[in-house]
């Protein structure tokens, strides 16, 4: 009786197994284009700025030793080069960054953004460069495209990356539960953890999706679950219930001002951007970077100026919301970094640990040979399914 119960047990672990390896097959067969172009692209999105840093140097000034001009200057000079547009967003780099003015527009349906970049220490003009839309080809937005959404319209691809992630989350497990070794005994381990570079390429090439696909499997998780919160609001919303202990992600939302007091700036020969300005650097002389919407659509709406403590990164940022009236600032929650819960600074860190600039330089070398692993394992699987029943000689 005994032995019945025994021998039911092991075939109901065999049954398991044999759906989890089917799983793995199929779903990687199905899903391995798709990683592929999100993996590849990845890649070379990891350096995007490394490479813009190194192919643009106009986009660096010499350190005058002196605070930038105010926003409304830099503004002025950016509505000549864009006239009849009003500018969408301004942005202040480090001390040897130049500013930018951002503007977007629709033309014949389809978005178009161009930047000012300008002197920040006198508000000069330095270039005037069309980033989205136009006929000269972006090579970073072709590949953010392709990364984003297989360069399909993004209402249709968006979603078609959103669940080949997912199912590669799913292969990440199911591929852990096919690696994990049958007992601990030495030919086992070495099987498990060491690549026979002497063998056959079929062998050689079953260890570099076997064994590589395990060494990678935790950091790949994490590119894929980051990659995840954009795809799917209800897996960002998960996430914040699980690391917030069960709270509710709150809706984003900004202040209003108060359209009772507009009166007290009628006469007022300086902009409340820039008095806002002037606040904000006071508190913020050693920020990285500043980004702001310089327009304001609707008369509550309250000026928004963002600090970005360290330059390369955004998760370390404060956030500054000022009455447009009385200059008053508001607070909301998680607006400075340091003093977030857990689960806001997790959704502050979530862009800068996908592409590895939470650890700086190094962080997105990681993630550039992470991403190009993940991009390696739908070739190698196929490869792996392609020469099966063949005999893999040692």
């Amino acid at each position: 009786m005994a032995k019945n119960k025994n021998t039911k047990k092991k075939a109901k672990k065999s049954n398991i197994r044999k759906l989890n390896d089917w799983l793995h097959l199929w779903l990687g067969l199905g899903s391995g284009i798709i990683v592929f172009i999100v993996s590849i692209t990845g890649c070379i999105y990891a350096f995007e700025q490394e490479i813009k840093d190194a192919m643009e140097p106009w986009r660096f000034v010499k350190d005058q030793k002196k605070d930038f001009v105010p926003p409304s200057q830099l503004i002025d000079t950016a509505k000549i080069y864009m006239p009849d547009i009003k500018p969408s967003g301004l942005t202040y780099s480090n001390r040897e960054g130049a500013a930018a003015v951002g503007f977007n527009e629709r033309i014949n349906g389809k978005r178009h953004f161009t930047a000012v970049f300008l002197n920040p220490y006198t508000g000069e003009f330095i270039k005037k460069q069309k980033l989205i839309g136009g006929d000269e080809f972006n090579f970073f937005r072709f590949i953010i495209d392709g990364h984003r959404a297989l360069w399909l319209p993004y209402d249709i691809g968006r979603p078609i990356v959103g669940i080949a992630t997912l199912v590669f989350l799913v292969l990440l497990i199911t591929g852990l539960i096919m690696w994990w070794p049958k007992n601990w005994k030495k030919s086992n381990r070495d099987k498990s953890f060491k690549i026979k570079w002497k063998a056959k390429f079929k062998r050689v090439n079953y260890d570099l999706h076997n064994v590589v696909g395990f060494y990678s499997l935790l950091l790949a998780m994490v590119i894929a679950i980051t990659g995840l919160v954009w795809s799917f609001k209800w897996f960002e919303n998960g996430l914040y219930y699980l690391t917030s202990g069960g709270q509710e992600k709150p809706e984003h939302s900004h202040p209003h001002s108060d359209v009772s007091k507009a009166e007290l700036v009628l006469n007022d020969s300086i902009s409340a951007l820039d008095k806002a300005w002037y606040l904000t650097r006071k508190q913020e002389m050693n920020a990285g970077g500043f980004y702001m919407s310089p327009t304001l659509h609707h008369e509550d709406d309250a000026i928004e100026i963002i600090a970005y403590q360290d330059h390369g990164s955004f998760y370390n940022r404060n956030e500054y919301f000022y009455d447009r009236y009385t200059l008053k600032r508001y607070r909301v929650k998680g607006d400075e970094y340091k003093n977030a819960a857990l689960a806001d600074k997790i959704s502050m860190l979530n862009y800068d640990i996908h592409i590895g600039a939470v650890f700086g330089f190094a962080g997105k070398l990681l993630a550039f040979f992470i991403s190009l692993i993940c991009a390696s394992l739908p070739v190698t699987g196929f490869l792996v399914w392609w020469n099966k029943g063949r005999k893999m000689k040692p």
